[in-house]
């Protein structure tokens, strides 16, 4: 930062939880390149479809323009990337990174087995969630992100030493982990914060940043001097806040949602047919220890075959239903006539009404101890983010109030963890929140830009991620396919 060009980044409005990572390395915005979370609702039903390698493929990546372009590209860690068939280069898959979902790959193949001769697994688990961690568990998980993130040094020097390159990429996931785990026990704005316990932990988060900084200046010292460098931190990292786990809750009281009636056994039942019912309804009476299991095993099948899990709505009653975005946001689906199975509202005035009367009870919502509101604004996803994917994403997306940061209950004592809300539609609503991740995204950024041609100093104006691959195809005389973004005429 003493050295080169340092400006702020800013990542998609709305989505940034999910769709950063695929809007950066595409420069397309989430309706250019249709991804928002791991879990979307499939098209034309009422599931929710796990996201997998090849709907990531529908666009094309920065290193795919660069290395049909002739560019040689090494890509090491990328979030949410899929093995790039045909690459001019190599590319490692899902050795270090915070999830699991394309499976270890890499390009050529015999670059994976001797990854994990030479260095083994990354050593932190992964994904690197727990119901709760005592503080030898911390120390323990920081000890394996500082390992790790050296490794990933000493992996990187000596694949970049042995391939000639013009383009490449490595991403330090140490910080995501890091970031969701030890925020409590770094900020003490957090609710759970107890200087106690992080005496006793040292500071895990700072710790694997120290790791992160000192493995990213050994990868420096390898590089030629007239190497341009970039760092890029794509979006950041706070107290979570907001009342996302409420949201269901909040529509259903608001008579927006209904969840399907129960049978017999106390268990909803999806509509369908009378024979599905009855067979459903069966179902539920086979003793949790069976029906747990096989709940479990047709869930796989079912997501491997393409056909989805059924979320928890009657469909049938609901004029919209939440859909998971991550716990930063919230995010609603309308149930409209022409694009659901069983829409309930007409596109247009009747769903523009809707949406108008929904967002000002959403905004009257406060938190009984402190009298804020819970919902800072209620945004239109398609006035955001226009493009070819647009009917995939949700409708309406909920930003939550910063100052009502939220505990968990496996942070510190507690503090904060039960989220309660209230308004005359809704009444008095609480929850309590039991996550372990007392780290939540924030949709700032930062970047650092040093080489020839650029000197110390600071870019006055913040930047979009979507302008970052439309800036480095062009610096290498490539343009992308499609972009939503544009080149950073300050860069260039």
């Amino acid at each position: 930062m003493a050295t080169g060009l340092v400006g702020k980044s800013l990542s998609v409005e709305g989505l940034f939880e999910g769709s950063t990572w695929p809007s950066f390395y595409t420069g397309l915005n989430p309706a250019g390149h249709g991804y928002h979370w791991l879990d979307q609702l499939r098209p034309g039903s009422y599931r929710l479809q796990a996201y997998r390698p090849a709907d990531f493929a529908r666009s094309k990546a920065l290193w795919e323009t660069l290395s049909d372009a002739g560019r040689r590209v090494v890509v090491l860690d990328v979030p949410l990337a899929p093995r790039s068939p045909d690459l001019n280069g190599v590319q490692l898959v899902e050795w270090g990174c915070h999830d699991s979902i394309m499976g270890y790959q890499s390009r050529p193949r015999s670059l994976g087995r001797n990854i994990l001769r030479r260095y083994g697994p990354h050593p932190a688990p992964q994904p690197c969630d727990a119901p709760a961690r005592s503080t030898e568990e911390y120390r323990a998980l920081a000890d394996q992100l500082v390992s790790g993130a050296a490794a990933k040094a000493r992996l990187t020097i000596e694949l970049l030493a042995q391939t000639q390159w013009d383009f490449a990429i490595q991403v330090f996931s140490e910080s995501h982990c890091g970031g969701h785990q030890f925020w409590h026990l770094h900020d003490p704005t957090h609710p759970g914060f107890d200087p106690a316990l992080t005496e006793r932990c040292g500071d895990p988060l700072r710790r694997t940043y120290q790791a992160i900084d000192a493995a990213i200046g050994s990868i420096l010292e390898h590089v030629p001097a007239e190497t341009t460098v970039v760092l890029l931190d794509l979006h950041g990292m706070a107290v979570p806040h907001g009342a996302n786990l409420l949201l269901p809750e909040i529509l259903i009281r608001l008579g927006a949602m209904q969840r399907p009636p129960l049978d017999a056994a106390g268990s909803g039942v999806l509509p369908g047919s009378r024979a599905g019912r009855a067979l459903r309804s069966a179902y539920h009476r086979v003793p949790e220890a069976i029906r747990v299991p096989l709940y479990h095993a047709r869930d796989r099948l079912n997501q491997q075959l393409g056909r989805g899990s059924p979320i928890n709505v009657d469909w049938t009653r609901s004029r919209c239903f939440d859909v998971p975005i991550g716990s930063a946001l919230g995010a609603v689906r309308l149930n409209l006539k022409g694009r659901e199975p069983a829409g309930m509202l007409a596109p247009g005035a009747e769903a523009d009404r809707f949406c108008e009367r929904l967002s000002e009870q959403l905004m009257e919502i406060t938190r009984p101890d402190n009298t804020q509101h819970w919902v800072r604004r209620v945004m239109r996803t398609a006035e955001l983010h226009p493009g070819i994917h647009s009917p995939e994403l949700p409708d309406l997306l909920i930003e939550w109030n910063p100052l009502q940061r939220v505990g968990s209950s496996v942070a510190g004592a507690g503090a904060g963890a039960v989220l309660r809300a209230q308004s005359p539609a809704i009444g008095l609503a609480e929850m309590l929140n039991s996550s372990c991740r007392t780290g939540q995204h924030e949709p700032e950024g930062l970047f650092v830009v040093r080489g020839q041609g650029f000197g110390p100093g600071s870019l006055e104006r913040t930047i979009s991620i979507l302008d970052l691959a439309p800036t480095f195809a062009r610096w290498l005389g490539c343009e992308l396919p499609r972009m939503d973004g544009s080149p950073i005429a300050q860069l260039l």
